[in-house]
């Protein structure tokens, strides 16, 4: 591959230089001696230079193993934490091999022999129900290998949902299954990549732990992660490094270099491995909002589950007070029809504290509508996949509405607290 350093000069007399990127849309890129791209509209330019030609080779990496040390697996689905940009091309590639890895993150090689493959390449916003089989089904083949761990690379914005989602179709798993994304892209130097992978191979290898967790940053400075509950986490920020919080929950361990502090215990599952991956497409989730319309709950008429997001302690609009509000009533009746056919279960909009519909007479009217609201403080996501996944799994809809009530995989806490803060 040949790439060319260039002068290129403005229409407006600004000059610059770096290597050219071609792109499309009729752009062009400059790669530039600080690292940054520039990106000129081929209108503005009036000349183009060639100074230099660069000539790139590929290098070949070998990997050798070590006899001394566990595996884990790490299985890529998308996201920053296999990316890299080059400072050449200025594009970002997906690297996927041991060997690229280890290049990235040569810490990794002292702790365990890595086996890495690509799953899906994708953002995890164009998740469904159907990936999170693929992947169980992937994670199963890497425990019969007698993997020391299982790492899932993943973007971040579903990353705690897919965690949720795990957590229910994996049972009894007899190794840690850690899930890691990066918030900033691994160019940066203010990467979260590097902490997030290599804290979470710590961890597996340092512990007994099994299950499913997220491993993150556990604050904004770069020295140290949080292993957190995978039903029970949330992103809270768009790009900090330490977005993912527990809510009404605390860590499961914190790891700062090779120290791993335990928060709370964690309760061994007695029984069978077992990979349970289906899910129930007909399940919805719907926010409580002002000025809602019965239309949109109307919506839901064919589906087989519904998750209803409400204000404060559990409520939705029911209450006629003036002309303006007597769509309200019709609310009330679109969910109790609906609820004839469809299990509707309340959760709350708000991050902390419990759902309880027997305190206002809003919340009676709805339970008598056929609400059920005694899911306390599941959050709004976790309850979307535990009710899809229970609907796949049990025919008995009395069944399933006892178990969406039970603490199954520790998506209810027994009391909630404020958030919780490292110290």
């Amino acid at each position: 591959m040949t790439l060319k350093k260039v002068d290129v000069k403005l229409k407006d007399g600004r000059s610059f230089e770096g290597v050219l990127i071609p792109i499309e849309d009729n752009k062009i890129s400059l790669k530039l001696s600080s690292g940054y791209n520039l990106i000129l509209n081929k209108k503005e330019i009036k000349s183009i230079k060639i100074l230099q030609s660069i000539q790139l080779k590929a290098v070949k990496r070998k990997y050798k193993k070590s006899k001394s040390l566990p595996t884990i697996s790490i299985l890529h689905t998308g996201g920053t934490i296999a990316s890299r940009v080059s400072y050449i091309t200025g594009g970002v590639s997906s690297t996927f091999t041991p060997e690229d890895l280890i290049l990235m993150f040569p810490e990794l090689s002292e702790i365990a022999n890595i086996e890495s493959r690509l799953i899906q390449n994708m953002w995890s916003d164009d998740l469904r129900f159907k990936h999170f089989e693929i992947l169980a089904k992937a994670i199963e083949k890497e425990i019969k290998k007698n993997v020391k761990g299982v790492i899932i690379g993943m973007g971040t914005d579903n990353l705690a949902v897919a965690s949720a989602a795990l957590a229910f179709i994996i049972e009894n798993p007899p190794i840690p299954i850690i899930l890691v994304g990066a918030q900033r892209s691994s160019d940066r130097g203010s990467t979260d990549a590097a902490l997030n992978l290599i804290s979470a191979a710590n961890f597996i290898t340092k512990t007994d732990f099994k299950g499913v967790a997220i491993c993150m940053h556990g604050s904004s400075a770069d020295d140290h992660c949080l292993i957190l509950p995978p039903t029970k986490t949330k992103k809270l920020h768009t790009s900090k490094r330490d977005a993912f919080k527990p809510i009404n929950d605390s860590p499961i361990a914190k790891i700062q270099g090779n120290n791993i502090t335990f928060f709370k215990e964690i309760k061994k599952r007695e029984g069978k491995f077992l990979i349970r991956p289906k899910m129930e497409e007909k399940v919805g989730l719907i926010k409580i909002t002002i000025n809602m319309d019965p239309k949109q709950f109307e919506f839901f008429k064919n589906y087989k589950g519904l998750i209803i997001e409400g204000t404060g302690l559990g409520h939705t609009p029911g209450d006629v007070v003036d002309k303006y509000t007597k769509v309200h009533d019709k609310i009330i009746k679109s969910i109790k029809s609906l609820s004839k056919s469809c299990i509707i279960c309340m959760t709350s909009t708000c991050l902390f504290g419990r759902v309880n519909m027997n305190v206002y007479s809003k919340g009676y009217k709805l339970q008598e509508a056929g609400v059920i609201g005694n899911l306390t403080d599941m959050l709004p996501e976790t309850a979307f996949i535990k009710l899809a996944w229970l609907l796949g799994n049990y025919k008995n809809k009395e069944q399933v509405k006892e178990l969406m009530c039970k603490n199954l995989r520790g998506e209810i806490s027994s009391c909630s607290s404020e958030e919780w803060e490292c110290t």
